[in-house]
């Protein structure tokens, strides 16, 4: 198989950077399960301060830190609300069912954004027939809706008729940093709406691995109970925590470099015959479109990309989606996109 050039099929494929393996290497560690590895107890400390929240905890991954935040905020029997293209809903396994034995209730945002009225429709009665409606979701940016930021108006708008209701929030910050940088909003400001959040060290700041889950003391200490449950101690965790550590201080403002590229990307792939873009705005590192007016499927158009050493990812028959991260460049941008005119006109 060719090997892979240019990786735009997500920010998750970064590489950490030479600086940031040097970091690693040069870590003190401890028993991160007895709170002893000095690393991981300032990357908790540091990104509590962040989020302006009061405590944190180093987990393996994203994943990990919403369903465990699914399972302190819900009892069995819960109903979860949530946006349709939420990421708790499509690319977790079940876990909401199978972990916090909660429903999910899917709300049609556009683009992965929803608003108070949404949240009203949602909330179920008091009927001791109907599940009780426990907890509202939001994903800072929205993967699915096109990486999209949540206004922060918006999301205090939404947060104040979930709190009218009693629900409490949690917010899936997989790409938080994105929204801060696109945005120009504090992560503070935007976590001040919800009672939890996380945010993820293993995409857009190209750590190997690795998210941090940050809320109210009490919530954390629930927190290091499911952590124990489900495997989640990593012991002499310092190595990685480092990169998150080097990450947050060198690879945020950068982010921005990732925006434009994913711009540009847009601007000359939507040139092409036969190719829309699903967002016609790019907020953010992702740029969805649809093939469906070309000759080629999604897959196929993906494969002969890949025979030329670039990765874009299928997503179904007639969509794909680029993600630009810290190892796409400008000039890896207009091979991309020359690569994909070449296919389509073969």
């Amino acid at each position: 198989m060719t090997a892979i050039r240019i990786n735009l099929y997500s920010d998750t494929q970064s590489q950490p950077t030479s600086a940031m393996r040097e970091a690693m290497a040069q870590a003190t560690v401890g028993d991160e399960q007895h709170r002893l590895d000095p690393g991981v107890n300032q990357l908790c400390e540091d990104v509590a301060g962040l989020l302006g929240k009061e405590d944190a905890v180093f987990l393996p991954s994203g994943t990990m830190c919403n369903q465990i935040a699914l399972a302190v905020h819900c009892t069995a029997g819960d109903e979860i609300i949530a946006d349709r293209s939420a990421h708790i809903i499509n690319s977790e396994a079940g876990g909401p069912a199978s972990l916090a034995g909660s429903m999910v209730y899917p709300l049609e945002g556009k683009n992965g954004i929803f608003g108070p009225d949404d949240v009203r429709g949602a909330i179920r009665s008091a009927s001791l027939h109907a599940p009780r409606s426990r907890l509202l979701v939001v994903e800072q940016t929205s993967n699915l809706g096109g990486g999209t930021v949540w206004p922060l108006a918006q999301l205090q708008a939404v947060a104040k008729t979930a709190r009218a209701h009693d629900l409490s929030l949690h917010m899936d910050g997989a790409r938080l940093m994105n929204a801060v940088i696109a945005a120009g909003v504090s992560a503070a400001e935007f976590s001040a709406t919800v009672d939890s959040v996380w945010l993820d060290l293993s995409k857009g700041l190209g750590c190997p691995v690795g998210a941090v889950l940050a809320g109210s003391r009490e919530f954390i200490h629930e927190v290091w109970r499911w952590k124990h449950r489900i495997g989640g101690a990593m012991r002499q965790a310092g190595i990685i925590a480092a990169a998150g550590s080097w990450a947050l201080q060198h690879h945020v403002d950068r982010l921005a470099e990732d925006h434009d590229n994913a711009r540009l990307l847009a601007d000359r792939i939507s040139a092409l015959d036969g190719i829309q873009l699903i967002n016609e705005t790019v907020e953010t590192n992702m740029v969805f479109f649809d093939v469906s007016q070309t000759p080629l499927s999604a897959p196929e158009i993906s494969a002969r990309l890949r025979e030329k050493g670039i990765w874009i990812g299928a997503f179904g028959e007639q969509k794909m989606r680029a993600v630009t991260h810290l190892d796409v460049g400008r000039e890896d941008i207009i091979e991309a996109s020359d690569a994909l005119a070449g296919i389509l006109d073969d």
